[in-house]
């Protein structure tokens, strides 16, 4: 668990290893022992991959699932809006971990029917299913009332279901919108935010905890300044840890490099060396 104001100061050793397959409830461990990269969000091997993607609903290996799934618009910022489908049992748990700031059910019925009203979306609204981490991570610094999230997902909830072609078995949802902003502690994260980059061995990061949004973990990097003292904010994907062995830090500050910093508007202002090595050279974090 990583609440607010948790200070963590761990460093990565030796290498980053492939975590295996999950199958039957649990994890078998990677027979090839695969090295991964570490400035990559995989935490498998291509072989592991290739594995777990040969019985899985993402890549329509698994047609045969008896579940009932909903349908959902997840938004995360202005003119951000995805479309996508999960299982009703999981209930909001892949919005959560998608990030989404605010979402609204859509429909509910069989697998098949789930996948042909999302594509359906796709290609009579050009809704995607997809969005890229940093436009996520832009948007959450610039975000519009909650009462304007809700109003453009109702717009384009009930431009959806007027659609022509509504797959016969799935079951339109009235429009009900949620919203995250207390869940991931939203107005804890500042309209500037700088980067972290990738783990290398001995790499440490050291700093306090301001909030989450799905892998993305917001920290207050201890003598992190950009003027040579004070703190900077970075966000961390916390999915870059995955395969490392965690020890403690040794040193008083982050030494991973920050990537560049991304403003509410979505404007990269700089590129960065490690928070703990020259930062107060830089021209200016934000």
């Amino acid at each position: 668990m990583l609440p607010a104001g948790k200070v963590l100061a761990f460093a990565a050793q030796g290498e980053r290893r492939c975590l295996g397959v999950r199958r039957a409830g649990r994890w078998i461990v990677c027979p090839y022992g695969a090295v991964l990269d570490g400035a990559g969000a995989k935490d498998q091997c291509a072989r592991c991959a290739r594995l777990d993607r040969s019985r899985s609903v993402a890549a329509d290996t698994m047609a045969d699932d008896p579940r009932p799934y909903g349908v959902y618009l997840a938004y995360f910022g202005p003119g951000l809006l995805k479309v996508g489908i999960t299982a009703v049992e999981r209930g909001p748990a892949r919005l959560v971990e998608q990030g989404a700031v605010a979402y609204a059910w859509l429909g509910r019925g069989p697998l098949m029917a789930a996948r042909r009203a999302e594509a359906l979306l796709g290609s009579a609204l050009a809704v995607p299913d997809r969005f890229a981490k940093a436009a996520k991570r832009a948007a959450r610094g610039a975000l519009p009332p909650v009462a304007d999230r809700f109003a453009e997902l109702a717009q384009l909830h009930g431009a959806a279901q007027e659609l022509p072609g509504w797959p016969e078995t799935l079951q339109p949802v009235e429009f009900a919108g949620a919203d995250h902003t207390e869940l991931f502690g939203l107005d804890r994260i500042p309209g500037e935010v700088a980067e972290l980059g990738g783990m290398t061995s001995g790499a440490e990061i050291v700093g306090e905890v301001l909030t989450g949004v799905g892998s993305d973990v917001y920290l207050r990097l201890a003598g992190g300044g950009g003027d040579g003292g004070g703190e900077a904010v970075a966000v961390m994907d916390a999915r870059l840890l995955s395969g490392w062995v965690l020890g403690a830090a040794v040193g008083p500050m982050t030494t991973v490099p920050v990537r560049g910093v991304v403003s509410g508007a979505g404007e990269r202002k700089g590129e960065g060396r490690g928070v703990g090595e020259g930062a107060g050279e830089q021209e200016g974090l934000f």
